[in-house]
């Protein structure tokens, strides 16, 4: 994402740090933060970036519980102006260390859902803000009230095919 190879949005929590009872994390990210990721993701803006998780565990496994909220300027599909969209997406997810699976059972587990990677003992909820608005966002963004409507000649009527067989003519006359 950029020339460094660093993330536009990086918070890195120690594993190895957190109470027995787990932590509550909030993540906001800077203006600056917000612009690198509207580059990112080709939107125009992002107003508002906010992570608030509860993050239990320990270097064995841990886990992030939250919810990620942003405002965002997307281009709407159908009449390409830009307009303003709430982001809101519910986060559940487990961490593990990067090791080879004990059995045959938890290798199964972790083809069906791989829990995210602790790395040096540390996850990062920046990086994990950043995925969940990705996840949220609309791939085809349309404007409220915006409605596609097909441009139609004066007189056309029909399935557009059926210029396409005029072309070619009376059946079997080819």
């Amino acid at each position: 994402m950029h020339d460094d190879d660093t993330l536009p949005l990086s918070r890195l929590v120690p594993v190895d740090k957190l109470p027995g009872r787990g932590e509550n994390v909030r993540v906001e990210a800077t203006e600056e933060e917000r612009r690198a990721l509207a580059q990112a993701f080709k939107l125009p803006a992002i107003h508002t970036l906010v992570g608030e998780y509860r993050v239990t565990g320990d270097t064995r496994g841990a886990s992030v519980v939250g919810r990620v909220k942003g405002r965002v300027t997307q281009t709407c599909v159908v009449t390409l102006e830009p307009f303003e969209a709430e982001v809101e997406e519910e986060v559940d997810v487990d961490y593990a260390p990067a090791t080879e699976p004990a059995d045959e059972e938890e290798a199964e587990l972790r083809k069906l859902d791989p829990p995210d990677e602790i790395v040096n003992n540390r996850i990062d909820l920046g990086a994990l803000t950043a995925e969940f608005l990705a996840l949220g966002l609309d791939p085809y963004p349309k404007k409220p009230g915006a409605e596609f409507t097909p441009v139609v000649e004066d007189g056309e009527e029909g399935s557009p095919f059926d210029k396409l067989k005029a072309l070619k003519g009376p059946k079997g006359g080819g």
